[in-house]
């Protein structure tokens, strides 16, 4: 069957609890209108009906018109995959440039989908805000949103010039970049390899932000190692691209460790998604030097 533990720890991650019968759907096309079949539509509305949950998160990716289409049959709020990682993403973000990083995210995410925000009138016949001036308020939101967005990239720009700088100037140093798939253990490794101390958590995204630590090396040279915010399959693809500035940071390193949770049962689904994050970036993935980490986890170390 269908795996939807990564779903389980991303909801986890967002500080949610899971509840009711996880359902599948296998179907060689999606539905336009809801995603789902229409049985499967009215299987779930039987299932929230009964455990009642504040949201019903799907794994996959839903068109503005499927989100509408599918919290008008349930009744309830709908987050997609998307929508979930973003507000893991809002959680997790401490520096500025992070935060302006999700916000442009966000609003990149909520821009197509400003129409939801109307749909509670829809049921009230001729009800106010309907006609005219909801529509020029629809507007009014769209302009300004448009408007936040380029603010954003502006900010985010500067930024990242004064970042490039900074890499830059560290041209005298050797450079180590450690890349992988989120909790595979890149920041448990800065920790042991620099004798750093930062947060460290058994749980999707503990780290969102590029951090750079100083690894004095036995013969007495210091190398400069940076940590990476993980790698995600089907990760949102306007996240990719305001994330590069962050990744870009470790891929100009001297070297790329590739970290790798060798126990995980899709370890190599997971090196296959960050080798192509690393190639959309216009990094060669094989020029990383491959970490098996948590070995000791293995239960067959031949395989």
């Amino acid at each position: 069957g269908v795996d939807l533990s990564e779903a389980r720890g991303l909801v986890a991650a967002a500080g949610a609890d899971v509840v009711g019968a996880e359902v599948v759907q296998r179907r060689a096309t999606p539905d336009p209108s809801t995603l789902l079949g229409r049985g499967k539509v009215e299987e779930i509305r039987h299932e929230v009906e009964r455990v009642r949950p504040d949201l019903v998160v799907v794994d996959n990716d839903l068109t503005p018109a499927q989100a509408r289409n599918l919290e008008k049959a349930w009744q309830v709020r709908v987050v997609d995959r998307s929508e979930l990682i973003l507000d893991i993403f809002a959680k997790r973000a401490k520096t500025r440039q992070a935060r302006l990083q999700v916000e442009l995210a966000q609003n990149e995410y909520l821009a197509p989908r400003l129409r939801r925000m109307w749909t509670h009138l829809e049921r009230m016949e001729g009800a106010i805000g309907t006609r005219g001036p909801g529509e020029t308020q629809l507007e009014t939101d769209k302009r300004l949103l448009k408007r936040r967005i380029q603010d954003l990239r502006d900010e985010l720009a500067e930024i990242e010039e004064r970042k490039q700088r900074e890499v830059r100037s560290r041209s005298d140093h050797f450079t180590v970049g450690l890349v992988g798939y989120t909790n595979a253990g890149k920041s448990t490794l800065l920790n042991r390899l620099t004798g750093a101390d930062e947060f460290v958590a058994d749980m999707l995204f503990a780290t969102l932000d590029t951090r750079t630590r100083q690894w004095h090396l036995p013969d007495s040279r210091c190398v400069l190692l940076s940590d990476t915010v993980g790698f995600l399959q089907r990760l949102p693809h306007h996240l990719v691209a305001c994330f590069h500035a962050t990744l870009e940071e470790a891929l100009h390193a001297d070297l790329l460790l590739h970290v790798v949770d060798a126990a995980h049962p899709d370890a190599r689904a997971q090196m296959d998604a960050v080798e192509s994050v690393l190639a959309s970036l216009g990094h060669d993935p094989r020029a990383a030097l491959l970490v098996f980490n948590k070995c000791d986890r293995l239960v067959d170390p031949i395989t």
